[in-house]
């Protein structure tokens, strides 16, 4: 049953090598394994992210996210590995140090080099 399986997200990405080193080691991902068209990764204890290559496209929206427990901490971090964050002064988003209230939620979101959003959510 779908229920009780586990979901992955997937990425498109025009270059996996450059996709590798991205997810691999700026994000600290963990490498499972790839294939000439695809490759997975471990994201905490419990799921997976898979990069896909395909020509490039640009989504409008996040992708994929990751729950985190100290926001803040997790931003400034990933800063230091050359992350560049989104900011938004209009329309329903609206960031301070690079961090949105969403409700009872912080996010914060950043791109990778095919322009794909991914974001970073707290509560």
């Amino acid at each position: 049953m779908v229920s009780a399986a586990m979901m992955v997200a997937t990425v498109p990405v025009s270059d996996l090598a450059r996709a590798k080193v991205f997810y691999g080691e700026t994000l600290g991902l963990t490498f499972l394994w790839e294939n000439p068209a695809s490759i997975r990764f471990r994201c905490g204890d419990k799921s997976d992210l898979s990069i896909f290559r395909r020509p490039s496209t640009v989504p409008e929206h996040t992708l994929a996210h990751s729950e985190v427990t100290d926001l803040e901490s997790e931003v400034a971090d990933l800063e230091t590995r050359g992350i560049e964050f989104l900011d938004y002064s209009e329309g329903p988003l609206r960031t301070t140090g690079h961090v949105a209230q969403l409700g009872p939620a912080r996010a914060a979101w950043f791109r990778d080099a095919d322009g794909n959003t991914l974001g970073l959510r707290q509560g």
